[in-house]
């Protein structure tokens, strides 16, 4: 062997390392879903859902939830009301009914009682009389041809979340109330 093909053959040490660290990046970001479903408390939302339909993912549920739009006296930070874009942590807990209901909104993450769970959102606006929270967990899909079914029972669903204990939330299924 001549030494041009020794050197040919050999990686250079930093690709080694960045595609190292391109792999555990994505390999994070797979364990980060699976942990919610590992580590997250179960928490039931109220939901009023439209149909539309994406051309690359085919039909999905639009949701919105009563913890998506805040009355500004649940924030809890005082001062100013947070901006478009800031992330919002709410905290929540069951209510009386089988849904959870909103206990305080705050800038960063707080300490939460028992029976108590952070869920973590982006403030979507925020005006004088209103907070609007984007959780992430707006969009649910559905098989083909099924979205319609959902539609009608809108005033009938309750959507089941699992919420990781650092407030990231996925959607575990709906179900039909009764």
């Amino acid at each position: 062997m001549t030494r041009e093909s020794v050197t040919v053959r050999r990686r250079p040490m930093w690709m080694t390392v960045s595609t190292m660290l391109q792999l555990l990046v994505l390999a994070g970001i797979a364990i980060s879903y699976y942990a919610v479903g590992w580590f997250g408390q179960d928490v039931r939302l109220k939901t009023v859902p439209v149909d539309p339909r994406d051309i690359l993912y085919g039909d999905y549920v639009t949701l919105s939830y009563d913890i998506s739009r805040l009355s500004p006296s649940l924030w809890k930070e005082g001062g100013e009301l947070p901006q478009p874009g800031t992330p919002i942590y709410v905290v929540v807990r069951q209510g009386p009914m089988e849904w959870a209901e909103v206990v305080g909104a705050y800038r960063s993450e707080p300490a939460v009682a028992e029976g108590e769970v952070v869920i973590k959102g982006r403030v979507d606006y925020s005006w004088d009389e209103e907070i609007r929270v984007d959780y992430g967990i707006e969009r649910y899909y559905v098989p083909e041809n099924t979205g319609k079914v959902l539609e009608d029972k809108a005033d009938r669903l309750t959507v089941k979340l699992k919420v990781a204990p650092w407030g990231q939330a996925k959607i575990e299924g709906i179900e039909e109330r009764k």
